[in-house]
């Protein structure tokens, strides 16, 4: 780089010597920073207790939680925006696993908490004998589907990457 600066004064060009010298300070200045997923993740485990942060792999970051079997934060791809799913131990699953699925929805797509609670226990609610154990369903913008089967239940929360 310095060849380059001493090239630019032999020819007395003084703004692109400035040009060139604002530039290569610019990109050595920069910080390194974190994927806005993990910036999500660390922000979930601060804000939510008793998470945990695991492996990351494939744009999924594992969570572990004690209301939760399986806990997973998806980061953007070309289809989504972010993905929250969590897996709960029981068929039936506790307001504990409710409130869980809640905040974290919440504080990834940056929707107040009782909405988002609302949307959980509306998706939870319609699976059953008469829709199946398999639902999806929308609200506020968010697609939620909630899946049962003999021994758990879960539930996947995304925004589509158009909205």
């Amino acid at each position: 780089m310095i060849t380059l600066a001493a090239h630019l004064l032999s020819h007395q060009r003084p703004t692109a010597v400035i040009a060139s010298s604002a530039f290569i300070a610019l990109i050595a200045a920069t910080p390194a920073r974190a994927d806005r997923c993990d910036d999500l993740a660390k922000q979930l485990k601060a804000q939510i207790g008793g998470v945990g942060i695991g492996k990351t792999a494939a744009n999924t970051i594992y969570l572990s939680h004690p209301a939760a079997k399986a806990l997973r934060l998806g980061c953007p791809s070309r289809t989504v925006k972010n993905e929250v799913y969590g897996q709960a131990p029981a068929r039936k699953p506790s307001p504990e696993f409710h409130d869980l699925i809640a905040s974290a929805a919440a504080i990834v797509f940056t929707i107040p908490k009782p909405d988002t609670l609302r949307g959980v226990k509306r998706c939870f609610g319609r699976v059953g004998i008469l829709r199946g154990n398999d639902i999806k369903t929308r609200f506020r913008r968010l697609d939620m589907r909630c899946a049962r089967t003999k021994t758990d239940s879960s539930i996947s929360i995304s925004r589509d990457s158009s909205e």
